[in-house]
């Protein structure tokens, strides 16, 4: 008998569940996303001098916290690989020493938060756009300390296969963004503070719900997470960092090349810093889809191997690439054919809309590598599977990437445009590699007999 109905029937249930799970993560991803495009809509009606502060003040706060949020990314691998393994009575003491990791982190990050609008000048910001930047860097400082908090509460909710929470929270932030970033930042008349003071409101209110969630609801009552208080272990702690540090590294790794080619654009001027900003925009929110079924794909396939399932490893995995292949098609033709749209959507301004378009199209040529990349990372949390990936994102990003982006860009004399094709080398890279470390691990597991 033929196994292809089996196979296909197999592959439709994998991709269905992966898509039930992962829905709820992308939405809520898109849904953090959606707020840096309000601040973009916000800033670009504001002016363009705004909007490239934004641009750069955005810039700095994202290479900061990278590190933070991948390190707690050690959380969702943990928790999923317990629940699959039916030890769900340890998952509490995972928690509960994950909190103290996140608070930590969160101190770290408000005191480097308050030094980083003293990092403008010497990074070369144009004159014209540092003002408003240092405002909006030292007003968002004081949403620092909720944001590890925020990440830790989600990421262990996501660890147990409960996204929806993700997606509801995330949503109230960007319903509440809107209505307050305006308000503080047109009626007060704060500018670009008033956008960084509405972002660090929204992140405290997002991490104090969360934890009244997890305190409150009948879905994680058994786990007795606030039982008892537990103090920092750090055998237990450790552990996280052992996972978490080269997730981060390979996070920041990727993000600070993205931060990186932005700073840069940032000494060419005020256009092309504001088409550049709206560019990668719309190309970070299209970027949400495959990270959240990523995130997805992660827990699916640390539940297969905390269950001792070497098959639902590999099909999760396929599950995660075959939606990643469809999605990232769609992206692509919306960048494309949409590219000007969008831009003028944004701005008012011709010049800063032009060169937005083009970048637009680069973004649409990095769609794919940078779906692969971002599923195949994934697969490789979910397996705990992290130094590796660490040394690949190094090489693929700083080692290559960067070069080759300054060399076109600066070198070359392309621009904005030369940085870009940088972007799309590096994460072509970091694509390859990636996904044949993973098969190359999930050849390796064999049914446990």
């Amino acid at each position: 008998m033929s196994h292809g109905p089996t196979r296909l029937a197999r592959l439709r249930r994998e991709v269905r569940v992966t898509a039930l799970l992962a829905l709820p993560l992308v939405l809520g991803q898109l849904s953090s996303m959606a707020m840096n495009f309000v601040d973009t809509l916000l800033a670009g009606h504001y002016g363009p001098i705004t909007l490239a502060a934004i641009g750069v003040g955005s810039a700095l706060w994202t290479v900061v916290i990278l590190v933070c949020v991948g390190v707690l990314m050690a959380i969702p691998p943990t928790v999923s690989q317990l629940n699959g393994a039916q030890r769900r009575h340890e998952i509490a003491a995972v928690f509960r020493q994950a909190v103290w990791l996140a608070s930590s982190l969160g101190v770290l990050l408000f005191v480097l938060m308050r030094f980083s609008a003293s990092w403008l000048a010497p990074l070369g910001i144009t004159e014209q756009a540092r003002p408003e930047a240092e405002a909006f860097l030292r007003a968002i400082t004081w949403g620092a300390p909720a944001l590890p908090m925020y990440f830790c509460f989600r990421y262990f909710s996501e660890g147990i296969a409960w996204t929806k929470p993700t997606m509801v929270f995330g949503v109230g932030g960007l319903l509440l963004l809107l209505p307050l970033g305006y308000t503080l930042m047109f009626r007060f008349r704060m500018g670009a503070a008033g956008l960084g003071y509405a972002y660090a409101l929204i992140l405290w209110l997002q991490a104090l719900c969360f934890l009244a969630y997890l305190r409150f609801s009948k879905r994680y009552a058994d786990l007795e997470l606030f039982a008892r208080f537990d103090p920092p272990h750090w055998s237990a702690i450790r552990e996280l960092l052992r996972i978490g540090v080269p997730m981060g590294v390979s996070i920041f790794m990727e993000g600070s090349l993205f931060v990186a080619t932005a700073l840069i654009i940032g000494t060419l001027g005020t256009v092309p810093v504001a088409a550049h900003q709206i560019a990668i925009i719309m190309a970070s929110a299209f970027f949400m889809i495959p990270l959240g079924i990523a995130m997805a794909t992660t827990v699916r396939i640390g539940h297969a191997v905390g269950a001792e399932d070497p098959s639902g490893v590999r099909w999760a995995a396929v599950a995660g690439y075959a939606i990643t292949a469809v999605m990232q098609t769609v992206s692509a033709a919306v960048l494309v054919f949409g590219g000007r749209v969008l831009a003028d959507w944004i701005t008012s301004d011709v010049a800063v809309a032009s060169l937005a378009t083009t970048l637009m199209f680069y973004a649409a040529a990095f769609q794919y590598p940078d779906g692969l990349q971002a599923l195949s990372n994934g697969a490789l949390r979910g397996l705990k599977d992290t130094r590796i990936p660490m040394y690949v994102t190094v090489l693929a990003y700083w080692a290559l990437g960067m070069p080759l982006g300054v060399w076109f860009g600066l070198h070359r004399g392309l621009g904005a445009p030369g940085l870009w094709l940088g972007l799309i080398l590096g994460l072509s890279v970091a694509a390859v590699l990636l996904t044949w470390r993973f098969w190359r691990l999930a050849r390796r597991i064999v049914p446990v007999t």
